[in-house]
C-alpha cells in the first residue's frame, strides 16, 4: 500500500520481465543503476554475468527486504548494492565511478523530475530504459508539429535519442494501473553535441518559456525576454515566420533563436 501511494506499480508478470530484459540486452561486466527496484523483479536478472547493479529503493521496508535477500543469498544476488535513497537526492557520480546504464520502473507522478535529475549526469550515462505511462512516453518521443511535442520532448531529445521500445498492458503490473505503460529506450548523447550551446541551463529555461502557453505564438511568449522588434528580427534571422509556434520548432531552430536573442 505504501508503494501504491508512491505511484509505483510492480512488474509482476515474469513473461513481461523477460521481454523487457531482452530489450535491455545488458552485456557482461557493465554497471547498471536501477531506479525503483521494488521486490527485485529485475534486479537479480540484471546482476547476472558479472554486472554491477546499484538498486535504488526509496521505500524503507522494501529496501530492507532487498538487503536481506542480498545478504542471505549472495550467490543469487552477486555484485548488488542496495541504496535506500530518494532518487532525486542521489549523486550518481558517487554511485558509479565511471559510465553506467539506467533502468527504472518509475513512479508515474515524478517521471519528469527524475529525468531532469538524470540528465545532470548525461556525460556518464550510456543508455536509459524506463517504464513510464504511455501518454508521457508519447510526449518524450514526439517530433515537432505533433500535438504531444512540448518541453519534455525537447529536453529528452536534447540529451538523448528516445524511442518507444515496448508497449506494456495494465495486466503486467501489480497492482494493476488504470493506464497503459511503455518501455522507453534512450541512447545518449542526443542533439546536445551537435548544437554546441554554451549556456545549457539558460537554453533549456528558454525552451520552457517558449512552451509556457502553447496556444500563443512565439512572439507573445517571448515578450518578457526582449522588445517585439528584437523578437521579430531574431525570428527572421532564424528563418522562422512571425506567427511561428513553439511546437513547430526543431531543437536547432530553438538554438538559433536563443543565440539571436542572447
Amino acid at each position: 500500500m505504501a508503494r501504491q501511494r508512491m505511484g509505483q506499480h510492480f512488474l509482476g508478470d515474469a513473461a513481461w520481465q523477460h521481454r523487457i530484459f531482452k530489450i535491455l540486452s545488458p552485456r557482461a561486466n557493465e554497471t547498471w543503476i536501477e531506479i525503483g527496484a521494488g521486490h527485485g523483479e529485475m534486479t537479480r536478472m540484471l546482476a547476472a554475468d558479472g554486472r554491477r547493479v546499484v538498486a535504488i529503493e526509496a521505500d524503507p521496508p522494501l529496501a530492507e527486504d532487498l538487503q536481506e535477500k542480498v545478504a542471505s543469498h549472495p550467490h543469487e544476488w552477486p555484485n548488488v548494492e542496495i541504496a535506500s535513497r530518494d532518487v532525486l537526492t542521489v549523486d550518481f557520480r558517487e554511485l558509479a565511478s565511471g559510465d553506467f546504464h539506467v533502468y527504472g520502473n518509475l513512479p508515474y507522478y515524478i517521471t519528469s523530475p527524475i529525468l531532469h535529475h538524470l540528465f545532470e549526469y548525461a556525460e556518464q550515462i550510456l543508455s536509459i530504459h524506463i517504464v513510464i505511462q504511455l501518454e508521457v512516453a508519447e510526449r518524450v518521443v514526439a517530433k515537432p508539429g505533433r500535438r504531444e511535442y512540448g518541453y519534455l520532448s525537447a529536453l529528452c531529445q536534447y540529451y538523448a535519442n528516445p524511442t518507444i521500445a515496448l508497449r506494456i498492458p495494465p495486466g503486467a503490473f501489480r497492482p494493476r494501473p488504470k493506464v497503459q505503460s511503455a518501455l522507453v529506450r534512450m541512447t545518449l548523447p542526443g542533439q546536445q553535441s551537435a548544437l554546441n550551446v554554451s549556456n545549457e541551463k539558460g537554453f533549456l529555461q528558454f525552451i520552457q518559456g517558449c512552451f509556457g502557453q502553447k496556444r500563443k505564438i512565439l512572439r507573445n511568449n517571448l515578450k518578457q525576454l526582449a522588445p517585439d522588434r528584437k523578437i521579430h528580427e531574431a525570428l527572421e534571422e532564424s528563418g522562422l515566420r512571425p506567427d511561428s509556434r513553439a511546437e513547430q520548432l526543431t531543437l536547432a531552430q530553438f538554438a538559433s533563436l536563443f543565440a539571436s536573442l542572447a
